[in-house]
């Protein structure tokens, strides 16, 4: 065998007992991992159950979309309908789905970094 290695790997002591590390320690760590996993489900619930609205051309469009990032519907003022300008319509509707996008996108990373209290996952 090379020098400073065992039949348990480094050093003569190897790694069998790692003090204040056992059964509770793991225990505890699988209630949290639990109570999180319960939690982000409750989560995921709220937010599917949310709507989100954004307008667009000074409210000349607006779109409203779930938590889930479904488009549930769009709201056009019939004010801005201009057959000559339909390019600026569509753009107006593409910054409305967008925003409202952001924004159910915004709340469910500050639900989860809530949740996750700062774990980086």
């Amino acid at each position: 065998m090379a020098k400073g290695f065992n039949s348990r790997g480094f050093g003569g002591k190897g790694m069998g007992g790692m003090g204040g590390m056992g059964g509770g320690m793991n225990m505890n760590m699988m209630k949290q991992v639990q109570k999180m996993q319960q939690d982000m489900a409750k989560m995921q619930e709220e937010l599917a159950a949310k709507t989100y609205t954004a307008q667009a051309g000074g409210g000349a469009v607006t779109a409203e979309v779930n938590g889930q990032h479904q488009l549930l519907g769009v709201t056009i003022d019939p004010d801005v309908l201009d057959p000559d300008d339909v390019e600026m319509l569509q753009d107006m509707v593409v910054a409305a789905v967008n925003e409202a996008m952001r924004t159910a996108e915004a709340d469910a990373a500050a639900s989860m970094q809530a949740i996750t209290g700062g774990l980086g996952l």
